[in-house]
């Protein structure tokens, strides 16, 4: 399982960088969209639909995706129409710092189709714009973001086996500890400071202010793999799909990703302005 986990991380590491460096602004577009429609067909498993259901779950969000790049002229790789996409980034906001908070302490359940569909919705496809977003910034601004998911999730495990004591959420995933979670903010603290600091950028507001949003920056990625979680335990799997071997599946990668992509493309549509 070990060496089916290292060589699938291995792959998509690389298939992901020739993606962002290689790939035209309207591949990358269809990639993502691609990746949408693909994590839509797993959402529709942890929501119990039915296959012609899943299907066309997956078709719709991957056209969404396609005709929303479009519309935002991302597809040419401009950013300058980005900004029709701040409503949809904004109720992914609300969304991940409002509701789940409240879902993951009530455990609400994806029972009614038509909502799981909306909420399906709100969770992949501001998503995976925000990904067409922020490599059309750059792409090292792109990885930079994700890496700092990376990090949280990476430190989150090492140091929840190393020091975890005291359970975060025992009822939803129990693997997860408070000390996993403080290693990760520690590890991204120094992740940020390290690069703003290797960048040469200045801190707009002071180290504190900096400090606090990535605090917040890991929080809701956390936010996000419990969300996950939650919904896994309610549909009875394991994982949510079996594409990626030791992995699971798109959306047990891209958990942490949901809840803090779209946030930092808000964030950068409305600093720009």
């Amino acid at each position: 399982m070990l060496k089916a986990r290292v060589l699938t991380a291995i792959a998509l590491l690389a298939g992901l960088l020739a993606a962002v460096f290689l790939l035209p602004a309207s591949g990358w577009l269809v990639l993502c969209a691609l990746v949408c429609g693909a994590a839509a067909w797993e959402w529709g498993g942890l929501a119990g639909f039915e296959r012609p259901l899943r299907m066309s779950t997956a078709i719709s969000f991957g056209i969404a995706c396609l005709i929303l790049g479009v519309l935002s002229g991302l597809v040419s790789g401009a950013t300058t129409g980005a900004g029709i996409l701040v409503p949809l980034y904004v109720i992914s906001a609300l969304f991940w710092v409002f509701v789940v908070p409240v879902w993951l302490v009530r455990k609400w359940t994806l029972s009614n189709p038509m909502l799981a569909s909306l909420v399906g919705f709100v969770v992949l496809v501001p998503t995976s714009l925000a990904l067409v977003h922020l490599r059309a910034l750059g792409p090292w601004v792109m990885l930079a973001v994700m890496a700092v998911v990376w990090v949280a999730d990476i430190a989150a495990y090492f140091s929840g086996r190393a020091f975890g004591r005291h359970k975060l959420a025992p009822s939803i995933s129990p693997g997860k500890t408070w000390e996993g979670a403080i290693g990760a903010v520690v590890a991204v603290l120094l992740f940020g400071f390290g690069v703003l600091t290797w960048q040469g950028a200045s801190n707009p507001g002071g180290a504190m202010v900096v400090a606090a949003g990535l605090v917040l920056w890991t929080a809701i990625s956390i936010i996000g793999d419990l969300y996950e979680s939650l919904l896994k335990r309610q549909a009875g799997l394991k994982d949510s799909g079996t594409i990626l071997p030791g992995h699971g599946g798109i959306l047990d990668r891209i958990d942490s990703l949901t809840s803090t992509l779209p946030l930092v493309a808000l964030f950068v549509v409305l600093l720009a302005r």
